[in-house]
């Protein structure tokens, strides 16, 4: 089929086709990523990752109760700009916007079929991209995604289908943190938000970003369904 979007290659690694659909609005992503999905399960493309960034939107997971953690009314989240969408994903509610990278694998897990040891996966891979530009994240025993202490730098919700996964991970590179405001960001009343930049109090190349996601993700992608893969250790320094 066609591609959805004027998509960009990312310095594809050679076993992972890597797309870049620059900015997109999140109902179209979506229905987008639902086409790579339908391909993937019929053997019409191999594993693709995909890069965006997304209009101002929170987006609710299938969590019970997500709807509570929204801040802000109708009114107020259009005064803002911010639509809400809800989502098919994993987890609870978060937000997106300009200056923060997401990451869709669209991928089959088929030869091992273990979607929390896809999850710390994709920990890991931010882990060790973050850690390459000199930050040093890491897990918070249970919750999914990746902190600086009790800081959130990257949220992380994923679905399947015959086990080929789509959503995937959101990493605040230089996005507006005020936006997290409106929400109860992942439900989580014990840390706080922040982004690369104002971690490291400078500017930050998203193409290098991506570029070291795309191949952190393929190189752990590879020895998945060894198991090798699970939660190696973070990258050295």
């Amino acid at each position: 089929m066609a591609e959805p979007f004027a998509a960009t290659s990312v310095s594809a690694p050679p076993h992972l086709t890597v797309q870049d659909w620059g900015r997109t609005e999140y109902r179209s992503a979506w229905a987008a990523q639902e086409a790579l999905v339908h391909d993937r399960i019929a053997g019409a493309r191999g594993d693709t990752l995909v890069f965006t960034e997304h209009e101002p939107v929170y987006t609710y997971g299938v969590r019970p109760g997500a709807e509570k953690h929204l801040l802000l009314d109708e009114t107020a989240t259009a005064a803002r700009g911010i639509s809400v969408v809800r989502t098919n994903r994993g987890g609870d509610i978060t937000y997106h916007g300009p200056g923060q990278i997401v990451g869709y694998p669209i991928v089959d897990l088929s030869a091992r079929k273990d979607l929390h040891a896809y999850l710390r996966l994709l920990e890991q891979v931010l882990i060790n991209t973050v850690g390459m530009l000199g930050l040093a994240a890491a897990r918070r025993p249970g919750k999914t995604g990746i902190w600086l202490a009790t800081r959130k730098i990257a949220a992380i919700g994923v679905a399947s289908r015959r086990w080929v996964t789509y959503h995937g991970f959101a990493l605040n590179v230089a996005c507006d943190l005020a936006a997290f405001h409106g929400i109860v960001p992942c439900g989580i009343t014990d840390g706080t938000v922040t982004s690369m930049e104002a971690e490291l109090g400078r500017p930050v190349d998203l193409e290098e970003v991506k570029r070291l996601l795309a191949t952190e993700f393929e190189t752990l992608w590879r020895a998945f369904p060894s198991g090798a893969a699970t939660a190696p250790p973070a990258v050295e320094k």
